[in-house]
């Protein structure tokens, strides 16, 4: 069985739940649930992943975002494999459009980092060791992925269009590049780049986000560290998007089905 069809990159959502804007990129249905054409995911794999190693070779701020719970681990760990930045538990608004307030919490972050580390946050007294410690843990929790960026993102790498939605129109707003997983209740509408895709399996999720962090490495040989942790391979490289081949339909089984119709009843 191919990689896409292992990863349930082709089930979309319930046909009752689809955005008739991603008609385009639906391949039919089946049992009531849309299928993606996963032709049109290896085609749009290939842009997304060229375009990222280009940016990779320009030095560009690359930015992966996904706060869905599918998403949060994979997000952190292939964004810091391939040395780009993360956000992965609440987009606050106005991290693009008012990113000067946002540059001083992660200097503040920075701040607290440095005290930790040459021992002033230990001769505090221990009252004021507590109410830094929670403001360190609050700063690091939301920004801790994007503490050593220098400058504003210049490409956004997105799981979920609809849970995303801020961070995608701030982007737009300033001109920002978008990536985005997209699956068949998303609307397409002003992203760069779609990815046609499930974006609630895990098994999806990591398929597609490895594949664009290998195409950011390919492009950077000496990526930037990310998150103050030095990128590393720490798994096999995902597959180029060409080793896909498009499956009919007819060969998905019940088991992948099941799957992704729990990872669907879990984010709803």
């Amino acid at each position: 069985m191919k990689q896409l069809i292992d990863a349930g990159v082709h089930f979309g959502h319930r046909s009752s739940r689809w955005n008739p804007k991603m008609r385009p990129y639906i391949y039919g249905e089946r049992s009531g649930r849309h299928i993606i054409d996963l032709a049109q995911t290896r085609v749009a794999l290939d842009k997304a992943c060229q375009f990222l190693e280009n940016m990779a070779k320009q030095k560009k701020n690359i930015v992966f975002v996904g706060t869905k719970k599918q998403a949060v681990e994979m997000v952190e760990s292939q964004a810091t494999r391939c040395g780009a930045y993360y956000v992965n538990r609440r987009w606050l608004g106005g991290m693009l459009t008012n990113f000067e307030t946002i540059r001083a919490r992660i200097n503040r972050l920075r701040e607290l980092e440095d005290s930790r580390t040459n021992g002033d946050f230990f001769r505090m007294p221990k009252k004021e060791q507590a109410v830094k410690m929670r403001e360190y843990e609050k700063l690091s929790k939301f920004l801790g992925g994007l503490k050593n960026m220098r400058g504003r993102p210049d490409v956004i790498v997105v799981v979920d269009q609809r849970r995303e939605n801020t961070a995608l129109l701030e982007a737009k707003k300033l001109g920002i590049t978008t990536v985005v997983l997209l699956d068949t209740d998303g609307d397409p509408d002003g992203i760069d780049y779609v990815v046609p895709a499930n974006d609630d399996s895990v098994s999806s999720v990591r398929l597609l986000l490895g594949s664009l962090a290998d195409a950011i490495l390919r492009g950077a040989p000496e990526s930037k560290d990310s998150g103050g942790a030095a990128p590393a391979q720490t798994q096999q490289p995902a597959p180029a998007a060409s080793e896909f081949v498009s499956p009919a339909p007819a060969e998905q089984t019940q088991t992948q089905e099941s799957e992704a119709e729990k990872d669907e009843n879990s984010e709803g």
